[in-house]
């Protein structure tokens, strides 16, 4: 059975553009054209001053036919806000910084107003209510709200990203969608009683290789993303090579779930930038199509589906076996609505880069307070963060080690790396090492289980100094976490005693049995 890979085409509308006046109609109507050119379906989400304003309204109202989707884009600008009753206190009609165009710079009270006025004008507008509301990040209480009250049907947010406009969202659901938390817009829930029933799909298409260690900057990580306007040299959607490399990637012939992207762009960044890429995509899409090999739907459409697919959060994977760039590098990304878990082969080393826990119960820092100011931050529960905790030459993350006769330590040297996405809800690695050696690792609902053709092996756990570092204590079994107050565990089954090693770190040794990491 061939997979269901899914595409939104998704281009959200902003009314203003403070930092640099450019024409926003235009990329709007070439966008339009361009989609029913090829007869494909998209979702046009609108911010506030874009809905209030005809220009925009009438285009879409006269122009779009029936396979186009019309929502909204929930950021905060000046005339939502007064008429909300809030005092505005951007620095401009749209103001960019986390406190100020995001719902998590308002008071649950106010939120509620916000989304009271935003809804009720668009439907004075459109004549009924979106089935979608997106935005960079929306906190749980707005989430349950406009599900509640208003019945909306899907939502989507940004990517991973650390410190990027000064928004961090860190450790959540990599790729495809999620139910959230009532506590937690960003944490999948893990029942159905404490999720709110609207999938939450993640947005911009992440490089599943690179973006995770995308290198810091004063604006925070670098942008690696299927967004057209991105042409660098670390790739991006305007680049045709890693727009292709990408595609195959994310639509595999395997699937644990399903496969996902989105594809757009926002109209403040202008025609001419994103032109080239968009069309190249577009084209792709419609190609791809065409071959049976991914299908174009509204973001609506995606979550109609996968309501009737999912009662709760799917399993999902990402496979990334081949490198764009040729520098000898795969990524495999798992994630379910227990824990997430990313395995890279850095050109021959082994290392299990990240893995995250999910807790329904771990409250945003937003949930009932206002986020203070530019800086808001999202995040999930780390038990291997190899972004956050390496520093200089000194890696972090958790490696698979052989010992030879004398006890010392020898890194797995990786020969070839395949998948296994044939079990419902799971995904096996199988490794070959240097040696015939060989490690095999099954990801499952709530654990994670090594074996090694060696008997004498083991994982070390390895990190730097960092302010993102959990507070860890070792049990007889067990290593357990305290993160922002919160406490959580990770036995581990089948190894000696953990013991803490004298450069920082954590080694658990097998010696001949498999190694489970059970959640």
């Amino acid at each position: 059975m061939k997979p269901h890979n899914q595409v939104n085409i998704i281009n959200f509308i902003r009314g203003v553009e403070p930092r640099d006046p450019i024409d926003l109609i235009e990329p709007v109507r070439e966008q339009l054209a361009l989609v029913q050119k090829h007869g494909l379906p998209a979702t046009w989400l609108l911010q506030y001053d874009a809905l209030i304003n005809p220009d925009f309204t009438s285009l879409l109202l006269q122009s779009a036919d029936e396979s186009q989707e019309i929502g909204v884009w929930l950021e905060v600008v000046q005339p939502l806000a007064e008429k909300a009753g809030i005092p505005w206190r951007g620095r401009f009609p749209w103001d960019w910084h986390a406190h100020i165009a995001f719902t998590v710079g308002y008071t649950p009270n106010e939120r509620e107003r916000i989304a009271d006025v935003l809804m009720e004008d668009f439907k004075s507008v459109f004549g009924y209510y979106p089935k979608s509301v997106g935005s960079w990040f929306l906190d749980a209480h707005v989430l349950g709200y406009l599900s509640d009250k208003y019945g909306i049907q899907a939502s989507c947010n940004c990517k991973d990203q650390w410190g990027t406009d000064g928004y961090t969202l860190w450790g959540g659901y990599y790729n495809q969608a999620y139910y959230p938390s009532r506590l937690n817009g960003f944490m999948p829930a893990q029942t159905k009683e404490l999720q709110i029933p609207v999938p939450v799909f993640r947005m911009l298409g992440s490089d599943p290789i690179y973006q995770y260690d995308a290198r810091l900057g004063g604006n925070g990580q670098s942008v690696i993303t299927l967004e057209p306007v991105y042409s660098g040299a670390e790739g991006g959607g305007g680049i045709p090579n890693w727009v292709r490399w990408f595609l195959d990637v994310n639509f595999r012939e395997e699937q644990v779930a399903f496969g996902y992207t989105q594809v757009g762009q926002e109209n403040s960044f202008g025609w001419d930038l994103m032109k080239d890429g968009l069309v190249d995509q577009v084209e792709q899409l419609a190609k791809r199509q065409a071959a049976g090999e991914l299908q174009v739907e509204t973001l609506a459409d995606s979550a109609r589906w996968f309501k009737e697919q999912y009662p709760l959060t799917p399993a999902s994977s990402i496979a990334a076996l081949t490198d764009w760039r040729e520098e000898g590098r795969q990524s495999v990304w798992f994630y379910n609505r227990f824990y997430r878990f990313n395995l890279l082969n850095n050109d021959g080393e082994l290392w299990i880069r990240d893995i995250h826990l999910f807790d329904e119960r771990y409250k945003e820092r937003y949930l009932t307070e206002t986020c203070p100011n530019k800086f808001s931050h999202y995040d999930t529960l780390p038990v291997v963060d190899s972004a956050r905790w390496s520093e200089g030459d000194k890696p972090a993350g958790l490696r698979p080690v052989f010992y030879d006769q004398e006890g010392r330590v020898h890194p797995v040297t990786v020969q070839s790396v395949e998948t296994d996405e044939s079990v419902e809800g799971e995904l096996a690695i199988l490794i070959s090492a240097d040696g015939g050696e060989t490690i095999r690792i099954r990801c499952s609902e709530q654990n994670i289980c090594f074996t090694a053709s060696s008997s004498a092996w083991g994982l070390e756990l390895l990190w730097s100094d960092s302010s993102e570092l959990p507070k860890m204590l070792l049990r007889n079994d067990e290593i357990q976490f305290a993160f922002h107050d919160h406490d959580y565990r990770v036995q581990v089954i089948g190894a000696e005693s953990p013991v803490f090693l004298p450069d920082a770190g954590i080694s658990c040794r097998a010696m001949g049995r498999d190694i489970i990491l059970q959640f």
